[in-house]
Formats: C-alpha cells, structure tokens, sequence
C-alpha cells in the first residue's frame, strides 16, 4: 500500500465503543500503516478515543462533515448513520454526512435506541468488534 489510509472512527455517549475499537485495531492492524482519525459527538467521547490511540480527535457536527470528507473509512456503530440515534446525539446532519461520504463505511449492529436489527441478537460485543476489524483488514489491503 502507497499511502496512509485514514480510518475514522464514531462514537458519542462515553466513547465506550469507539476506545474498544480503536485499541482493536491498533492490535489487529499494527502491521499496516493507517491514521485513526477520531470523531466524538461529546467531549467524552473524543477524549476516550484519543486515550486509546487516535492519531487525531475532533468533537461535533461540523468535525464529522470534514473527518468525513478525508476518511478512506468511517466505522461505528449502525447508529451513526441514523438520524438522534443514540440518544439524540446522531443529528440528522452527522448521518446524513456519514451516510454520503465516499468512504467505506463498516457498520456494527448494535440493537439500541429503539432500533432493532434481525439476526444479530445472539452475537457479544466482543464479536461484533472483531469482524469489524476483520472487515477493515480485508478492506485496506485488497488495493
């Protein structure tokens, strides 16, 4: 691979999720050369994804409309594409940024905010996080 890919990774609440998956991917990915590239709809969240090793962390709606324009990827949960999904923090403009960005964007299922997913009920958090990793390995290096 030529050149850096940038991986963004979206959060809110109290960055639970997105510190899980960057320090996932810091360990899965050491071997590739990426820029993680943190957006938090809080502080909180921003400040727990740039603990885990974001290489850059930005807070808030027009943060994502930019992140958004330099990602290769966008990974978080489903929810980032959902208009006040996790607890009114996805504002129609974040998902609507996330959901027409050109990147790649891998999503991970979580069943919340009164919004249920078919088929995914049986899987741990901890499973769901890999194959998110997994699906971002395959993804930069199959070009």
């Amino acid at each position: 691979m030529s050149s850096k890919k940038v991986v963004m990774v979206v959060d809110a609440q109290g960055g639970g999720l997105g510190k899980q998956l960057i320090t996932a991917i810091r360990k899965a990915l050491s071997d590739i050369d990426i820029q993680i590239l943190a957006v938090g709809t809080n502080s909180t969240a921003t400040g727990a994804m740039l603990k885990a090793g974001a290489d850059e962390a930005a807070t808030g709606e027009n943060a994502a409309r930019v992140a958004s324009r330099k990602a290769d990827v966008i990974i978080g949960p489903v929810g980032m594409v959902i208009a006040d999904a996790m607890l009114g923090e996805i504002t129609p403009m974040i998902a609507c940024t996330i959901a027409q960005a050109a990147a790649k964007r891998i999503m991970i299922p979580f069943s919340s905010c009164d919004n249920y997913i078919a088929g995914v009920s049986d899987f741990s958090t901890g499973r769901l996080m890999a194959e998110a990793v997994q699906q971002l390995r395959i993804y930069l290096t199959e070009e």
